[in-house]
């Protein structure tokens, strides 16, 4: 039996998990709410939040559990990348109660978890099937945006990514250009749902399988500053178009990179996780373009789209198994790659 404690700290989200033999028994997630006041992540703020809700938190996922500090076998944490202060908190949290304990350490790459987040089984799903070796994941966040070859649980290539801001980012920084709280991304799908895609933003053409969403950025800000001189209740009288308009094209960005990926190395098995794969817009896209596409996709359940313990649990069950573990001499990677 292996019963594995996680920690996720990487940005703003508090999170504590437990895994006992590769099954998600608890996963504890305290958000912070008060960046709403800022329009976005404070990362000093997050890290005095992180110190707050740490100890409560992993309290509370070993209560759900039902196991006791002393039934655990081992710790696993996230170690970037992230937000340094944040990644901090978690770290030494995680370095401290692994030494009290006498248990091993095992570092969790956030990103490598996102994707290894489709081996969680559902819990209203018991015969669910993770994907199978090799697939393409999409991995959608507001720090993220890249296309991963993923040959097994820790060999993954990163085959396409962002050059500039990632999607994630494209949508909060349309909603504050379109005085929508933070955070703004959830709202523009709300509002989409509720709207046409009345105007055309522009494709950046961007080579081989890499995204850009600065450009984009731009071109709305331009779009909303000038229809706003000409009609100063533009915004309000065409809010839903405009957020139906915005995600659409984010949408079309992703999935026609993504379909380029599956031609180029043809896998018909497509992931997509982080953040922005709960978006309603993404998730239905992708559905049509299965059906176009003759693909299999796989999207995590909603619980382990967001930044959460759950998928650091996972990805460190399979690393326990492997006897990968780490020292106490290991330090956060705000910028850690595959």
């Amino acid at each position: 039996m292996a019963i594995i404690l996680a920690i996720e700290s990487s940005c703003d989200e508090t999170s504590a998990s437990v895994c006992i033999d590769g099954k998600i028994v608890s996963n504890i997630i305290a958000n912070q709410t008060i960046h709403q006041n800022y329009g976005g992540v404070v990362p000093e703020l997050a890290s005095r939040v992180h110190q707050q809700n740490i100890i409560p938190t992993v309290h509370h996922a070993l209560n759900e559990a039902n196991v006791n500090k002393n039934q655990l076998h081992a710790i696993a944490f996230t170690r970037g990348p992230g937000l340094l202060g944040s990644l901090l908190v978690g770290v030494s949290f995680a370095k401290s109660f692994a030494l009290g304990l006498n248990i091993p350490l095992i570092e969790v790459n956030h990103i490598q978890a996102h994707v290894l987040a489709h081996f969680i089984a559902p819990k209203n799903m018991p015969n669910y099937t993770p994907p199978p070796f090799p697939f393409l994941c999409l991995t959608v966040s507001g720090g993220h945006t890249q296309i991963v070859l993923v040959k097994n649980h820790f060999d993954m290539q990163i085959i396409g990514q962002t050059l500039d801001d990632a999607a994630g980012e494209a949508f909060d920084k349309t909603a504050k250009i379109l005085g929508l709280p933070y955070p703004g991304g959830p709202l523009i799908d709300k509002y989409a749902q509720m709207g046409q895609q009345t105007y055309a933003f522009t494709e950046p053409n961007i080579p081989e399988l890499n995204f850009s969403f600065s450009g984009l950025k731009t071109a709305i800000l331009y779009f909303i500053n000038d229809n706003i001189k000409k009609n100063p209740d533009f915004l309000k009288q065409n809010i839903h178009n405009i957020c139906a308009s915005v995600q659409g094209r984010i949408v079309s960005i992703l999935l026609n990179k993504l379909k380029k990926a599956a031609q180029l190395y043809q896998i018909n098995h497509i992931a997509i996780a982080g953040g922005v794969s709960a978006n309603s817009g993404l998730r239905q896209a992708l559905h049509i373009e299965a059906q176009n596409n003759n693909w299999k996709v796989y999207i995590p359940d909603l619980n382990y789209c967001t930044d959460n313990a759950a998928m650091i649990a996972i990805a460190g069950y399979f690393k326990y198994l492997n006897h990968d573990f780490v020292g106490q001499n290991i330090s956060p990677l705000p910028r850690m790659s595959f």
